[in-house]
C-alpha cells in the first residue's frame, strides 16, 4: 500500500512505525511531508512537499486542527486524484474535510498511542464511506488494534474514551506510585509495581471474562485491606463522579474543536 503522510508527529509516526513494522506497508512506499525533519523508520522518504508524480493509495493527515487550512491551500489541489484520505485531526469531520479537499473520500479516524504497539483504538466516523473504502480502511488499521466504526454522539463518547484514556490511565498509574511511595516504597520501585499491577490487572481482566466490577469485588475480602481501599472509592460513589467529570471535560473541548473547525 502506498501511503502519504501530511505532518508525522508523536500519533502518525506511532501508527507509521506500527504499519511496517507489521507489514503493512514497506518503508520505501511511504512518502512523508513535514515542516522539518523528524527520526522517522529506515527508508521512508521524507521531504517538504508533495511527489510531484504518481499517487497513493491512502493520505494520512496528520497535522494540528489549526494547521487544516494552510494544509489544504498547499496541497488540496495534487491530492485531488487520491482515493482516501484518512484524518486523525481532532474534531474535524467528513464535511470538514469535504470543502478543504475535495476529491478523495474523507475518514476521520480517532487512533490513540498504544496502536504503536497494535494494541490502540482507532475510531472511525465516516458514514459516507463506501464498502470498498471501508475494506481498504479496515485492512489499513486492523494492524493497529482494535478499530470500532462510529457516527453522531457515539463516535464523541467513543473517540473520547480511547483516544484521551491512555492519559487518564497513565496518571493513574503515577498516582499509585505516589500513594505506594508515600507508604514508604522508594520511587523506583512503587512505579515499577505499579505499571506491573496495572498490566497484569489489564490481562486478567481481559482474560477471565467477568466484568471489572464484579473482578474489583472477588478481589476484595469482607473486613479485609482491599475492601477498605474501595470503600474510599466507592463513598458517595466518588470514582465514579471524578471520571465522568474528566470524560465530561474532554467531550465538551472536542465539541468546541469541532465547531471550530466548522466555522
Amino acid at each position: 500500500m502506498r501511503l502519504w503522510l501530511i505532518g508525522c508527529g508523536n500519533m502518525a509516526g506511532a501508527m507509521l512505525a506500527r504499519w511496517i513494522d507489521s507489514g503493512t506497508v514497506r518503508a520505501g512506499d511511504v512518502h512523508v511531508v513535514n515542516r522539518k525533519d523528524r527520526a522517522l523508520p529506515a527508508g521512508v522518504h521524507q521531504a517538504r512537499e508533495l511527489p510531484a508524480e504518481g499517487a497513493p493509495d491512502v493520505v494520512v493527515l496528520g497535522v494540528k486542527p489549526q494547521q487544516l487550512a494552510d494544509a489544504a491551500a498547499r496541497y488540496a489541489a495534487r491530492l485531488r486524484e487520491a482515493p482516501i484520505l484518512l484524518s486523525i485531526l481532532a474534531g474535524v469531520d467528513e464535511a470538514v474535510l469535504s470543502r478543504a479537499f475535495p476529491g478523495p473520500t474523507p475518514v476521520p479516524v480517532m487512533p490513540n498511542l498504544p496502536v504503536a504497539l497494535g494494541q490502540g483504538v482507532c475510531v472511525v466516523n465516516a458514514p459516507s464511506a463506501s464498502a470498498a473504502t471501508r475494506a481498504t480502511v479496515d485492512a489499513l488499521l486492523a494492524p493497529l488494534g482494535e478499530v470500532m466504526w462510529a457516527r453522531g454522539a457515539e463516535y464523541a463518547a467513543a473517540s473520547t474514551l480511547s483516544g484521551c484514556g491512555p492519559a487518564y490511565l497513565f496518571r493513574f498509574i503515577d498516582a499509585l506510585a505516589k500513594a505506594a511511595t508515600a507508604l514508604g516504597l522508594g520511587e523506583a520501585d512503587a512505579a515499577r509495581l505499579a505499571l506491573a499491577t496495572v498490566r497484569g490487572a489489564a490481562s486478567l481482566a481481559e482474560a477471565d471474562g467477568r466484568s471489572p466490577a464484579v473482578l474489583a469485588d472477588a478481589v476484595a475480602s469482607p473486613g479485609g485491606m482491599t475492601r477498605a481501599g474501595l470503600n474510599v472509592l466507592d463513598e458517595d460513589g466518588a470514582l465514579d463522579r471524578l471520571v465522568r467529570a474528566t470524560l465530561a471535560a474532554a467531550a465538551a473541548r472536542g465539541e468546541e474543536m469541532a465547531a471550530a473547525a466548522r466555522g
